[in-house]
């Protein structure tokens, strides 16, 4: 879609890859070492990005579907 509707939709359904921070610490919390499996498998989701866009880098957002696409900026600080 145009600007309009890309804006009226940056925040329905979009994926925040800086969240996974807050997340794994609540799992570590939460969960002792079944938490620490749970949080090593959601950050190895992101080990094939990595090479992806900016070498290194997480991109600011996915699509909350597979195949969760990246989109936005191609690294962000906050999800590095």
């Amino acid at each position: 879609g145009g600007p309009a509707e890309r804006d009226r939709t940056y925040h329905q359904g979009t994926v925040w890859p800086w969240l996974s921070g807050p997340y794994v610490s609540a799992l570590l919390r939460a969960h002792g070492e079944r938490g620490r499996r749970r949080a090593r498998e959601h950050l190895a989701g992101f080990a094939g990005h990595l090479c992806d866009a900016g070498i290194g880098t997480i991109s600011e957002i996915y699509d909350a579907t597979a195949p969760h696409n990246a989109h936005g900026c191609f690294a962000t600080a906050w999800s590095v």
